[in-house]
């Protein structure tokens, strides 16, 4: 059931109302116009409710075990009286764009407990594996009282970076093994990391672990940090027998703490905020393009010529272009 007025959304997510909650996310996350105008209205009435969270952007190698990580180190942060919210974005199948939803499996623990919100979210084939309205669930979940908000990614990529644009703090999950899997990873994820955190530190693998962190080290030292206030630090744990999660979650806290105090985490939101209104303009120019009416009657038979070889992918892309400004 969708509301008609917004301010039963609003009201709603102020007085924390799960269930209200969930049906904003699902109103943004859809693609109608109706819901679409609806869903701006109410994000407009909530963004002075917000901004008041950490913001944690999460990512890893495969098999590095994230979900393992969150629900070990979201359960630490709720026992210190957080409320968190974990935004797990899906692999959506660019076929049928369906996706797995299995978060809430993965995190059987901190699923149950009601100081925990987590979505699963598909990413619709959207670069990096970004939902395509992360950003405004984000803030909706701020404004609903929570204070910390993971954003779990699929996982290490160059567009991986686009995750950093929205977080305060970027952690990249890694495993022992650091000289084979340096080169494997994109220089510019480690340019954008906060904190490099090397899982799965337990039994034999500890002295592995540690060989990992003195490589990842050496390897952050080449890079030019993000900023001079802050080098990222290289950490072990083990979520498994969760060890190391305290040290974790005092990093982060150091790093928002020096950043707000230089006054370059405002600056930071500032930026992400401006690179957020020219992501929106893209995506609204690519819909316009696809809704034009001549861009629809020209298209398949451009596709066409394209493959035959009747014109090159420049003339074709600057033609279709030009039917806009008819």
């Amino acid at each position: 059931m969708i509301f008609r007025d917004p301010s039963d959304y609003v009201q709603g997510v102020l007085k924390q109302d799960r269930r209200i909650l969930s049906k904003t996310i699902t109103l943004i996350e859809s693609s109608l116009p109706s819901h679409q105008k609806l869903a701006r209205i109410i994000i407009d009435h909530l963004l002075p409710y917000t901004g008041k969270g950490v913001r944690l952007g999460i990512t890893g190698v495969p098999g590095v075990g994230k979900s393992c990580f969150i629900e070990n180190f979201g359960m630490d942060l709720v026992e210190k009286d957080h409320r968190l919210a974990v935004l797990a974005i899906d692999p959506s199948s660019q076929r049928s764009g369906g996706s797995i939803m299995a978060d809430k499996t993965r995190m059987e623990m901190l699923s149950l407990d009601d100081r925990a919100f987590i979505r699963p979210s598909p990413s619709g084939g959207t670069l990096g594996g970004v939902a395509r309205k992360t950003r405004e669930t984000m803030l909706l979940c701020e404004a609903a009282g929570f204070d910390v908000i993971i954003i779990e990614t699929v996982g290490v990529g160059q567009s991986e970076t686009t995750v950093a644009s929205m977080a305060d703090f970027f952690l990249v999950l890694l495993l022992a093994g650091a000289g084979d899997q340096i080169q494997g990873i994109k220089k510019g994820v480690l340019e954008i990391a906060d904190a490099l955190v090397i899982n799965k530190a337990d039994g034999d693998n500890i002295e592995r672990a540690e060989k990992a962190k003195k490589e990842y080290e050496s390897a952050i030292n080449l890079l030019t940090p993000s900023t001079p206030t802050w080098i990222p630090p290289v950490l072990t744990c083990s979520a498994l027998e969760k060890t190391g999660i305290d040290e974790i979650w005092n990093t982060v806290l150091e790093h928002n703490k020096k950043l707000s105090t230089t006054g370059e985490l405002k600056e930071k939101r500032k930026k992400q905020t401006i690179a957020w209104m020219w992501s929106m303009v893209e995506e609204g120019l690519k819909d316009r393009f696809y809704k034009n009416a001549e861009v629809t009657k020209k298209l398949t038979k451009t596709i066409e010529d394209v493959e035959q070889g009747r014109a090159t992918p420049t003339v074709a892309a600057f033609n279709l272009l030009h039917l806009l400004d008819n």
